[in-house]
């Protein structure tokens, strides 16, 4: 009876990450084909409702294209990685910036990040001491993450 009970247990770990990862896969795909639905719709409106076969290749993957065009006609792992890495940086950057760009220049200084650091501590300091109490923090999910004091020394963990 335990061979089967290990055997049942060992099944029902194996079967949820399967599941877990066929369910990651499946919106990994789902967005996939919204963005490709996105640039043909994109393409479409640009050109009366009708695209070529070039216009669909350059909605595709003009991106690709242009890298491969770049690099001598060949793209390696390696320099696909690269221009991934650096699309992905650069998203994010954008997306700080805009976060913290307190005049809309494009650019960030220290008194944008310590503006944002003050409206910040101002929404976690609800009794407006010039302190955050434990009880101000947020119990889960607005910051992400859920944390935890130590208890100790007054720090989050």
């Amino acid at each position: 009876m335990r061979k089967t009970t290990g055997l049942a247990l060992a099944f029902i770990a194996l079967a949820g990450a399967v599941g877990t990862t066929a369910y990651a896969e499946n919106n990994a795909s789902a967005r996939m084909r919204e963005g490709t639905m996105m640039r043909l719709d994109k393409a479409m409106k640009d050109s009366n409702g009708t695209i070529s076969f070039d216009q669909f290749s350059d909605a595709m993957n003009a991106r690709l294209k242009k890298l491969v065009a770049d690099n001598g006609g060949k793209l390696t792992v390696a320099q696909l990685a690269d221009a991934l890495e650096k699309a992905r940086f650069e998203e994010m950057a954008k997306r700080i910036v805009a976060r913290y760009d307190s005049k809309g220049d494009g650019t960030l200084t220290t008194d944008d990040i310590t503006g944002r650091e003050k409206k910040v501590f101002a929404m976690f300091d609800r009794n407006n001491d010039g302190k955050i109490e434990r009880n101000e923090l947020p119990k889960k999910g607005r910051m992400g993450r859920h944390h935890q004091w130590d208890g100790g020394d007054d720090s989050m963990e």
